[in-house]
């Protein structure tokens, strides 16, 4: 499939979200394609706006079997909303975690503009970028839809929600750090992800 020069700039920038040895394996889902990954992804058709959250909680004896791996415990709000002019679903990411040998809340947040297939062609994912050369993710779903799978090779964050100079860092994959597996859960589970009282709100009824 032919891309836009729009799709071919945006999986530039996406070069954090996937590693190097697939991205030649990367190609734009159709619209059909797309429509039931995001049916999927938010337990339904999406609509106006729709959320999906993602939990993992790192127990002792994961992270002893995993001693290089960084992260105690991450979150991940995925969000979709109808664009009002262009008729089209936006989704979004929102992405939260606890460093295993660090304090504080870290976060990052970015959109993500297309479904793709990426892995040879065998795996759909979301391909999210962070703005201004920030890295990206890609998220993918497990057969069963519980989970969510996440890739990173690097991502911009953010600690306790203050994007400025002196708080900002980045998440870069490691030995234990490339793949996370976050499993499905309440949406209210990712409020702490939510800083607008409106979207907190709508978020709490979905």
């Amino acid at each position: 499939m032919k891309l836009s020069l729009f799709s071919a700039v945006f999986f530039a920038a996406l070069g954090g979200a996937v590693h190097a040895e697939e991205a030649d394996d990367i190609r734009e889902a159709s619209k059909t394609e797309a429509e039931t990954f995001n049916a999927r992804m938010y337990a339904g058709t999406p609509g106006n706006k729709a959320y999906a959250c993602f939990v993992r909680r790192y127990d002792a004896e994961h992270l002893a079997r995993h001693p290089k791996q960084k992260v105690a415990s991450m979150k991940l709000l995925v969000s979709a909303e109808l664009d009002t002019e262009d008729q089209q679903l936006h989704n979004s990411f929102r992405l939260g975690f606890k460093y295993r040998h660090r304090s504080g809340d870290f976060d990052s947040s970015g959109s993500c503009h297309h479904v793709v297939f990426a892995k040879d062609g065998t795996e759909l994912r979301l391909g999210c970028g962070v703005d201004c050369e920030g890295g990206g993710l890609g998220v993918a779903l497990s057969k069963d839809d519980r989970s969510a799978i996440v890739r990173l090779a690097r991502v911009r964050v953010w600690q306790n929600n203050k994007p400025d100079d002196d708080a900002e860092q980045s998440l870069v994959a490691g030995a234990d750090d490339g793949i996370f597996r976050l499993d499905r859960t309440d949406n209210r589970e990712c409020a702490s992800l939510v800083t607008d009282r409106k979207e907190l709100a709508a978020l709490r009824h979905k």
